[in-house]
């Protein structure tokens, strides 16, 4: 935690304590840069704005530089444009003070795990026969680029990630941004016949989407 009200600090610390979170503080940002630079093993950042030296806005792109930790926002600012810019500037949430510390934790834990399935996500990825490129939002199966309309990156990104699950039609609806609230559950099955006529003209001789009646599809 970088944060220059030490005694704030130190009820925070206790509090997240009880939770099993270590916290280790410090009140110069420069200090807490080092800190990154040392200790690898830090798995968020709770900064104030407000600190001595430089403020905090100005010390979340030289964190970015180094690391891709995530980063709570913790502070008594609550102009709209600290906010925004603290987001676009690489912070993963703000928490405009006073908060209650149980809320806190809670973000912390959701931001956590979310990393924690993210990491998950990456190793399936990358011992399976498909490749995910997020970069360029681009998918190779047996180490050739296929070529996907946005909505079939999404539908088959999506199988990938489930690992073996089977994937309900309606999820692929609400996970992609390039497929419509209200389209039809019919259009679903439309792009998945896409895509395994796709993966088919690679590999002819296995049927890799299987359909699950009644529910949706599955990556096998």
């Amino acid at each position: 935690m970088i944060e220059d009200d030490l005694e704030l600090a130190q009820i925070i610390s206790d509090y997240l304590k009880s939770f099993d979170i270590e916290v280790t503080n410090t009140d110069s940002p420069y200090n807490g840069l080092s800190m990154l630079n040392v200790h690898k093993d830090y798995q968020l950042i709770i900064l104030d704005l407000t600190l001595p030296e430089i403020d905090g806005l100005e010390l979340i792109p030289k964190i970015r530089e180094k690391s891709n930790i995530p980063i709570i926002i913790s502070s008594a600012r609550d102009d709209i444009l600290d906010k925004v810019m603290g987001l676009e500037r690489g912070a993963d949430d703000y928490l405009p003070k006073p908060y209650n510390p149980r809320e806190l934790q809670a973000r912390i834990k959701t931001i956590l795990k979310r990393v924690e399935t993210k990491n998950e996500t990456k190793k399936v990825e990358t011992n399976s026969m498909f490749q995910i490129k997020e970069s360029d939002m681009q998918i190779l199966f047996k180490d050739t680029a296929l070529t996907l309309t946005l909505a079939e990156y999404d539908i088959l990104k999506l199988l990938i990630q489930r690992n073996h699950g089977v994937v309900a039609r309606e999820d692929f609806i609400y996970a992609s941004d390039n497929i419509e609230d209200d389209s039809s559950l019919k259009n679903i099955d439309v792009i998945i016949s896409r895509i395994r006529t796709k993966l088919g003209k690679i590999d002819h001789n296995n049927t890799h989407i299987k359909s699950v009646r009644g529910i949706g599809y599955q990556l096998i």
